[in-house]
């Protein structure tokens, strides 16, 4: 499957101070050994968190419902070609917050075509996500950050498959996300590790994310233009 993503891409800040020498922009292995470089990175990706999530804000409705609609066509079809349709398997989907991509409707045709579909819990601060059952009929309950969650009573899971929604993203699969680190040491956690999916816009394709040791990349990229898949 090839990348339709073949416009321009979008402006990127400048590079943080302490990167400057760093070669070339996927070149990480200075970034283990000074400090001071993690933190302009640091720095950096929350200058560009908040400048992708203001320009996502800024998206009419009707448009940001075309670029759902698009992109959960492009989803279904790696779903089904790559995928072997999951019929069977465990996804984990996400509940839309802060413009992005709404994926429900997606969500429960999946459902109803025989795929187990979860949706990430927050149960413990700063430790890996937990997964709990959903179907199109799950009373919802208010959970962190005040999004609906299945209830405690919904059986837990384990993903085969995770979708991750993307605030920024960069080729090779890098991505930036709200920057609580949760899905990251999710991944780190789950053994064996899903085939990831990175949901986002493309508008959002940053140059690099600048990788650092604790960043693992994602096996796919949707956007609404297409399918990036990286890997083998």
């Amino acid at each position: 499957m090839t990348n339709n993503n073949d416009g321009p891409l979008p402006r990127v800040s400048a590079l943080p101070p302490g990167l400057a020498d760093a070669g070339t922009p996927d070149h990480s292995d200075p970034l283990v050994a000074n400090p001071q470089q993690a933190l302009d990175v640091a720095r950096w990706r929350k200058a560009e968190r908040a400048r992708l999530l203001d320009t996502r804000k800024a998206i009419r409705v009707a448009d940001r419902q075309a670029a759902g609609a698009a992109l959960s066509l492009h989803l279904r079809q790696l779903i089904e070609s790559h995928l072997n349709g999951a019929q069977g398997r465990v996804l984990s989907g996400y509940w839309p917050i802060k413009g992005e991509p709404n994926l429900r409707t997606l969500m429960a045709e999946l459902h109803h075509a025989g795929v187990v579909i979860a949706l990430p819990i927050v149960e413990t601060k700063a430790a890996p996500l937990v997964f709990r059952h959903w179907t199109p009929d799950t009373r919802m309950v208010r959970g962190d950050w005040n999004i609906p969650v299945p209830p405690r009573e919904a059986a837990r899971l384990v993903p085969e498959i995770a979708l991750a929604p993307l605030v920024g993203w960069a080729p090779g699969g890098w991505r930036l996300g709200y920057g609580g680190g949760y899905f990251d040491r999710t991944l780190a956690h789950l053994s064996p590790r899903p085939f990831t999916i990175g949901i986002g816009l493309d508008a959002a394709r940053l140059n690099t994310i600048y990788p650092q040791p604790h960043d693992i990349p994602l096996d796919a990229i949707v956007t609404e233009t297409g399918v990036t898949l990286t890997c083998a």
